[in-house]
């Protein structure tokens, strides 16, 4: 009986050492995953992600939101690239009303996305609750092109921006946009180039 209890008790040694041991084991191997360097997820490709938009319309119907000296209201009208004097054009649908942003003066311009509800929607949840309560609910995206800009005349940086009518327009105005900028992408932006000499604004 005194042999059987002597092996009982090596037995039970035998498998705490080994149960400790695959502890230490898991432990180890959960540090080094832990520690190992994490892939890098692949950043996008601006020149394909340029190609894959579709041209832009050399105008486009737009709202301009405010953001220029000059200008406090909202106007709706056109947004134009005017090539041939190398600058974005805003016109209100009531001329001689313009708004003209050079394209070298342009330093940042990016995509926002603004979740608002619509008029009607706005009208119905001012009634009771109990009628209104779906109303409350109801919004749609509203898509901006927001440009960041320094005054050729005044040397003062300000944004704009202008409401366009859909996602697709405003991702092929931005992307010729930076092109005729000399912008390049940064993230989600896209920001001038920089030069040799910093006081010149690359052509």
């Amino acid at each position: 009986m005194q042999v059987n209890s002597i092996e009982f008790v090596d037995d039970k040694e035998n498998v705490m050492k080994i149960i400790s041991a695959l502890l230490l084991l898991g432990a180890l191997f959960t540090g080094a995953y832990a520690q190992r360097p994490r892939s890098m997820d692949p950043q996008p490709d601006p020149a394909a992600k340029a190609a894959a938009v579709k041209p832009a319309p050399k105008s486009v119907k737009a709202k301009y939101e405010g953001g220029v000296f000059g200008y406090k209201k909202t106007m709706e009208g056109t947004l134009t690239f005017d090539d041939t004097n190398n600058r974005l054009l805003f016109k209100d649908k009531q001329p001689p009303k313009e708004i003209s942003i050079p394209y070298e003066a342009i330093t940042q311009a990016f995509a926002d996305t603004q979740k608002r509800q619509p008029g009607a929607a706005t009208v119905a949840s001012a009634v009771p609750l109990i009628y209104s309560l779906p109303a409350r609910f109801i919004k749609t995206k509203v898509r901006y092109l927001t440009i960041q800009y320094v005054d050729p005349d005044s040397k003062v940086s300000g944004v704009t921006s202008f409401k366009l009518e859909n996602k697709e327009l405003l991702e092929s105005v931005l992307v010729a946009l930076a092109e005729k900028s000399n912008m390049a992408l940064r993230g989600d932006v896209y920001v001038k180039k920089k030069t040799d000499d910093p006081t010149k604004t690359p052509n």
